[in-house]
């Protein structure tokens, strides 16, 4: 039995596919979900949609629910907590809302791709300042999952806690992670113990789960969000580690 001071967490990660993503051939829903010795719960789940199961749950609990019945284990009944990190973009910059809203246009000069705000929100643009280049929701192939992915945090847990923190108040946190971001870290490479799980899109479900874990059990080893930065644009945590590295193409698999 469980007593009051007993709290069960889960980690779970989630590569998001588009809202129709049945048939598509190279990117599908997968969810992966940890336990806080870091080992993987039931069985990892993917090559499906999701959209059916977003529909179907009127309630953050129910929601959870699901995730862990297609992983093919249960979620306890009081006692636990969740954090889930999730592989798509969860807001836009503050620039561009602006522009679609209230058609206000930035009033500086626009130069190249990774300083654009209509296009990179803040979090991004530190990427690009370290040597990664991340993907926008606007320019590239991902606006149907960035949508699929606010629509979740929107209808489960939409109180931003902090920048990049979202929760329902009770049970569940959500956070945006970046699998690609994460081939240098070393902290990552340690934490990965897992077999390999086949698919890409289950591979990076894992390390969706591992930033979640790192979150809630060494958050320090995360970059943060700067004091200005929106907190309506969310925020990608990424390993300290793994920025401003050149990365041997032979050391990632």
């Amino acid at each position: 039995m469980n007593t009051e001071q007993e709290v069960i967490r889960f980690f779970v990660g989630w590569d998001v596919g588009a809202w129709n993503c049945d048939k598509n051939p190279n990117s599908r829903d997968a969810i992966v979900i940890l336990d806080s010795q870091n080992q993987i719960v039931g069985r990892p789940w993917g090559w499906g949609n999701l959209r059916s199961t977003i529909n179907a749950s009127a309630s953050t609990r129910k929601w959870l629910e699901a995730l862990f019945t297609l992983c093919d284990t249960e979620l306890p009944k009081d006692n636990y907590r969740v954090t889930m990190a999730i592989d798509t973009p969860l807001g836009f910059s503050t620039e561009f809302v602006q522009l679609i809203t209230n058609l206000a246009c930035y009033s500086k000069p626009i130069d190249d791709s990774a300083t654009n705000k209509y296009l990179f929100r803040q979090t991004e643009r530190f990427l690009f300042a370290n040597d990664h280049t991340p993907l926008s929701a606007i320019i590239h192939m991902i606006g149907s999952q960035a949508t699929k992915g606010v629509h979740v945090i929107s209808k489960f847990s939409k109180t931003i806690a902090d920048c990049g923190v979202w929760t329902d108040g009770a049970s569940l946190t959500v956070i945006e992670a970046y699998p690609a971001s994460c081939k240098g870290s070393k902290s990552m490479r340690d934490l990965r113990h897992h077999a390999a799980l086949g698919r890409d899109d289950i591979e990076d479900a894992l390390t969706c789960a591992l930033v979640a874990y790192l979150f809630e059990t060494n958050r320090a080893s995360l970059a943060a969000p700067f004091e200005e930065t929106p907190k309506t644009e969310g925020w990608i945590w990424v390993p300290l580690d793994a920025l401003n590295q050149k990365i041997d193409p032979a050391s990632v698999k």
